[in-house]
């Protein structure tokens, strides 16, 4: 049985088939790949493509995560009253 183009391309690319989930579809189609993976009863060929798409997913929530994080605005109240700033995580100021 001969595999279509995209399809054989969304294999090689996970981060592409994945692109239109939501950060928290993502999340949780990662911890479906997780628990069939630490379940262990996967034929190799069948594993190693979960943790392929595992690390797609990995890598979409942290990219869904970063423009999140760029969005972010604290309010800080100063004695000026408050003014909006930009989000820094800690250890980054």
């Amino acid at each position: 049985m001969e595999m279509k183009r995209s399809e054989s391309m969304a294999k090689n690319n996970p981060d592409k088939e994945n692109r239109e989930l939501t950060y928290e579809e993502a999340a949780n189609e990662l911890e479906k790949a997780i628990a069939l993976l630490e379940k262990g009863d996967l034929p190799l060929e069948q594993a190693i493509q979960v943790f392929e798409k595992a690390v797609g997913l990995v890598r979409l929530c942290n990219m869904k995560l970063d423009e999140i994080e760029k969005k972010i605005t604290v309010l800080v109240e100063g004695k000026d009253g408050v003014r909006e700033t930009d989000f820094v995580p800690d250890g980054l100021s």
